[in-house]
Parts: C-alpha cells; sequence; structure tokens
C-alpha cells in the first residue's frame, strides 16, 4: 500500500445517509388504535452520517462523506440536502435502495426510531472507491453499517484516527462489538445500558484501543472515561440548556458527536470537547432534523 497523501479533509464520515420520516404524537408510547391523528408528516434526509457531516460542515471543518445508497428518490433527497448543506458526498449505488427510518415524536422532543436496516449482510464499499479518501482525511468517523467495518484494517495501517458511534448500545450486541473495541474515539448513549453503562464503557477501554470514551445522557449530560490515567470512574460534563423550546432531539446526539470533533480538530481537552459538543446537540434539539446546527461562533462562547 502506498502512504497517505497531504490531508484535506478534517473529518471523513463514512455510512449513515437516509431520510427520516418524522410523525408527530402526543406521546410516547401511542395508543393503540387502527388510526391516530397527526400533524402533517415531514421527510428529513440526513440519518446518523449525514447529520455529523452537515453539523461538521457547519462548524467550518472540512468534511467528505461516503456512502452506499440507493439510485431512487429517497437517494435523490439526501444529494440535494447534503449538497445544500456543503458537504462534499459521493455514493456507491447499492441495488437494496436508500435507507429509512420513521421516527416518532412527542411533545417534549423526545423520539423513538423504527430504523430500516435494509443492507444486505453481503454489501461492501469497493477498496478502489474509499482508499484514496482515506488517504486524504484527518480523521474517520465510521458509522456503524456492516459494510464499514472492513475499512478498519486499511485505516489502522494508514494511522488515520477513528471515532464511532454506538448508539445505544447494550455492551453485549455482537454487532457493535468491532466498532467498540478498534476505534480511537468511542461515543454511546448510556440509555441502552442503563445502570451498567460504566461498566460497559470500562471494558471497551479495557479490551479495545480507545484513547475515550463518551457517553451521552441528554439532559443528565454526558460521560467521559479515558486511558490517560483520570481513573476508572467516568467524569461527568453537565448538560447545556437548549436556547429555546424543545422541538425535536432527532440529530442531536450527531450534533453532539460534532462539536465533539470539533473540539479535538482545536486541541481541546476531552471535558471541553463535552462541553462543546453538549451545546451543539442541545442547540440541535431547537429546530427539525438538521435545522438548527450550531457554528463556531455558538460554540466558542460555551468556553
Amino acid at each position: 500500500m502506498t502512504g497517505r497523501q497531504q490531508p484535506q479533509y478534517d473529518v471523513l464520515v463514512v455510512g449513515g445517509a437516509g431520510v427520516d420520516t418524522v410523525v408527530r404524537v402526543d406521546s410516547l408510547p401511542v395508543p393503540v388504535a387502527d388510526s391516530v391523528w397527526a400533524p402533517p408528516i415531514r421527510e428529513m434526509p440526513g440519518q446518523t452520517g449525514g447529520y455529523k457531516a452537515l453539523g461538521c460542515r457547519a462548524l467550518g471543518m472540512t468534511v467528505k462523506f461516503l456512502d452506499v445508497i440507493g439510485d431512487d428518490w429517497i437517494g435523490a433527497m439526501v444529494r440535494e440536502h447534503l449538497a445544500k448543506g456543503g458537504v462534499d458526498f459521493e455514493a456507491v449505488i447499492s441495488p437494496a435502495g436508500t435507507r429509512r427510518a420513521v421516527n416518532l415524536v412527542d411533545a417534549s422532543g423526545r423520539r423513538m426510531s423504527f430504523y430500516d436496516a435494509r443492507d444486505p449482510l453481503d454489501l461492501r464499499m469497493p477498496r478502489e472507491f474509499y482508499l484514496p479518501h482515506l488517504r486524504r482525511a484527518r480523521h474517520v468517523h465510521l458509522s456503524i453499517m456492516h459494510y464499514a467495518r472492513f475499512l478498519y484494517d486499511d485505516i489502522e495501517e494508514l494511522g488515520v484516527p477513528v471515532s464511532t458511534d454506538l448508539h445505544d448500545w447494550d455492551g453485549v450486541a455482537d454487532h457493535h462489538k468491532e466498532f467498540a473495541l478498534r476505534s480511537d474515539l468511542v461515543f454511546l448513549s448510556a440509555a441502552g445500558a442503563g445502570e451498567r453503562i460504566a461498566g460497559v464503557m470500562r471494558d471497551i477501554l479495557r479490551d479495545g484501543r480507545a484513547e475515550a470514551v463518551i457517553a451521552t445522557a441528554g439532559a443528565g449530560g454526558s460521560y467521559v472515561l479515558s486511558r490517560d490515567g483520570g481513573g476508572s470512574t467516568p467524569r461527568h460534563v453537565p448538560a447545556v440548556a437548549p436556547p429555546g423550546p424543545v422541538v425535536d432531539s432527532n440529530g442531536a446526539g450527531d450534533a453532539f458527536v460534532s462539536g465533539f470533533l470539533y473540539g479535538r480538530r482545536a486541541g481541546r481537552d476531552l471535558e471541553d470537547c463535552a462541553r462543546l459538543g453538549a451545546v451543539a446537540g442541545a442547540y440541535a434539539c431547537t429546530g427539525e432534523g438538521s435545522s438548527a446546527l450550531a457554528d463556531a461562533e455558538l460554540l466558542a462562547q460555551a468556553l
């Protein structure tokens, strides 16, 4: 393998494009009925990789986004939305089509997502497609698409730092383990493991290569556990109050990651990065989908 080329991307995001169908409901869980009245249902391009790429771009970072999507109207929505957000996006076409999710969002902004994991297990991103972009990246963020795990060998050989977001992993499900153990920065939601979250974070550090594990807990803030002698107890970083009414929590966790990576790019320590992530995540809750993206000026006021 030839060596790395001069970095051009602050962040290379791989995987996680799609469209969310957002349905507003009075409360969760929804009542059992043949039909339930709802306000206008909206289609919002984004999903986990898209929201992170848009968030990083809004913060002024140079971003490249790669994925495997369908040649369909959903994929066209994704392309158009990312282009409007200034994200440089390239895709390999999959006959399985573009991923979708149906998200029920209650009056408080809390959501329940039904994710359409349509990618077949034999789906792969061709090496000749992604490798030139890996060589140009300062940092890679891998979404937990099954095909993305096959990029780790090249990422490690090139020596590029890599992060991932395990979402609500319970610490047990096999799908997430390789991502957890082969990434330098590991993000996850505290909701999946509940009271076991501190133990899950310690296990990731013990068994994997992570420099730090960051667990988000919504209004409860976030928790940071690192390998640099910070002890075995996750350090708490308080949440930030949203600057306006909470409209939608979709993408808030992705905005947190974008703010965190922005802090890392600026050389901030882990706790400062988590504070920046908290500001970006709180701001994201004040708009639908990716309509409320923090910029660098907003984050600068947080420190």
